[in-house]
This record gives C-alpha cells, sequence and structure tokens, in this order.
C-alpha cells in the first residue's frame, strides 16, 4: 500500500475524544431525536432584568476560578485542545468542498475552526490543524487552488457531513461515501452541495502559517481568509427581500466539544440599548454619572 493509499492519521481517535468504546450500545440507550421540536421564539432568560442588576444566577459567585498557562512546561497540546473545542461553543461548522490542483481529486470535510470575520466584502476564516504534522487535503487544495465552497449544515444532512471526516486515504473522495449531491459552481471549480440550504462559493484572500508556542519550530497550523464571491441560498428559506434565511428552514448544527454537537430550535430576541433613549431614565442617569468616575 503506497503512503498515498493509505489511510491518514486520526487526530479526533488519537486524542480519544471518543471515550465510548461502542457508541451505538450508549445511543440505543438515549431518547430519539425530537423531530416534533420545531423552531420558536421564547422570552429572554430574564426579561425583568434592569441595568445594573448584573448576572441572573449569583448562586456561583462563591466558586473560584483555576489559571492555565497554555504554554506552561509540561502542558500538553491536547489539553489546550480538548479546553478550546469545550469552552468556545457552540461552533459554526464550514463544510467545505474543494478541488485539488490537477482538479483529479475532490474533497468534502466539516470544520469547526471556522467563521464570518466581515460582511463588505464577505470574508470568512478557515483554520487547518496540522495533527501529527500532516497537512489535510481541504488545506493544500485551498492553498493551491485559491478556491473553495463553504456549505452550511443542517439537521436534515448532519450523519453524511459527520461521515466526511472520515481518515480515508488520498484519492478516496468523500462525495461518494456520504451519498450528498455535488452541484456546479458558478465562479469557483469545486462543487457545492445540493443538500445545503446556505453556500458560499469563495477565493483565498490570504493565508498564514502557525508555530507551536509549546514546542519551537513546529508547523502547527494554517490560517486562510477566504472572500465570498457568490451566495446560493435554497428559496424556501430565503425572505422576499432577499436578506435574511429562515433558521426554521436551516436549522443549523453546532460543534460542541468531543464528539458533541447541538442542534438549534429556540431563539429570544434582545434589542440593543440605544444611549440617548436610555438615558431620559433618571435611574440609568444616574448609573451613567457613576460610570463617568468608575475605577477598577
Amino acid at each position: 500500500m503506497s503512503d498515498s493509499s493509505k489511510p491518514k492519521l486520526n487526530a479526533e481517535a488519537s486524542m480519544k475524544s471518543t471515550p465510548r468504546p461502542d457508541f451505538k450500545t450508549v445511543e440505543a440507550s438515549r431518547p430519539a431525536f425530537n423531530t416534533s421540536s420545531k423552531w420558536h421564539f421564547t422570552q429572554t432568560p430574564q426579561p425583568n432584568w434592569k441595568p445594573s442588576d448584573g448576572a441572573n444566577d449569583k448562586s456561583k459567585s462563591h466558586f473560584s476560578h483555576k489559571e492555565i498557562d497554555p504554554s506552561a512546561p509540561g502542558r500538553l497540546p491536547v489539553q489546550n485542545y480538548k479546553l478550546l473545542i469545550s469552552g468556545i461553543v457552540p461552533r459554526p461548522i464550514g463544510f467545505v468542498s474543494t478541488l485539488s490542483e490537477d482538479g483529479k481529486s475532490t474533497n468534502l470535510a466539516p470544520y469547526s475552526f471556522f467563521n464570518m470575520i466581515s460582511h463588505d466584502p464577505p470574508l470568512f476564516v478557515l483554520g487547518f490543524s496540522m495533527g501529527q504534522g500532516k497537512a489535510k487535503d481541504t488545506m493544500v487544495n485551498v492553498l493551491a487552488t485559491g478556491e473553495c465552497v463553504i456549505n452550511m449544515i443542517s439537521e436534515d444532512y448532519i450523519e453524511a457531513a459527520n461521515y466526511c471526516s472520515i481518515n480515508s486515504p488520498e484519492g478516496v473522495s468523500e462525495w461518494a461515501l456520504s451519498g450528498l449531491t455535488p452541484v456546479d459552481s458558478t465562479v469557483v471549480k469545486p462543487k457545492r452541495v445540493k443538500e445545503a440550504v446556505f453556500s458560499v462559493e469563495a477565493k483565498l484572500v490570504e493565508s498564514r502559517e502557525w508555530e507551536s508556542k509549546i514546542n519551537p519550530g513546529k508547523k502547527t497550523g494554517v490560517l486562510a481568509i477566504v472572500e465570498g464571491v457568490k451566495f446560493w441560498v435554497r428559496e424556501d428559506a430565503l425572505d422576499e427581500s432577499g436578506a435574511t434565511i429562515d433558521p426554521a428552514v436551516l436549522k443549523p448544527i453546532g460543534r460542541m466539544g468531543g464528539i458533541t454537537y447541538n442542534r438549534v430550535t429556540e431563539g429570544f430576541e434582545l434589542p440593543r440599548p440605544e444611549y440617548t433613549e436610555v438615558i431620559k431614565d433618571p435611574e440609568i442617569e444616574k448609573l451613567v454619572k457613576e460610570a463617568e468616575g468608575f475605577k477598577l
């Protein structure tokens, strides 16, 4: 078996982020997925909150915090990884489609080190970890071709999207393994996922390599900034103005720590305060005067 035909190292497995040896047995003991839970609005956690009230639940205020130095001697990178993916949550998942430089190999993979950073121009970040020093196919393809398609993952195809994280050998397409449908893009060569409610064709703007602080000199990751050059939104999800996607149709999935995901079934609305309006309240005006001289 050649190096290119060997399964890639599975970073998730080496980090033991799946602690249950027989997951299907454990899953069978859990309640079925609640398909009756639909998107709806609720009140905020504390509708009667007033300025200066602070946190809603003050019962945990007696707990102290533990200070952690991410670069402390003896601290392993995997400890920082597990801490961060369980603390920075929920994370949006960029389901990225790419094409190899020679155009012969396709790749489709989910990344939760992903987010939007600007709307004008539309800019997104993708963070690629180089676990075991091995560059990911998606990273290689994006840097070589300067193109990709970012698809947002919904409940309707989460199992198929997750299967694309498999450590298959180079040349084995995740498209076929997932059963998802590739559709031609307009501006870039990689195809988009037809099942995705929202997809973004994107082109590379710039990239930057990272070195480990724990093991100086070791390349551990790459940041890619890409610009959205074409949007695709399923017609039943888009409002008449063409500006808003209905969360009830999108049904987004987020990434938590380990192998845990979360779904979005409810939300609440919370208007931002307008200073010139709230200052008309004598109590808030008093707080503002106290804030002018506030010192830590």
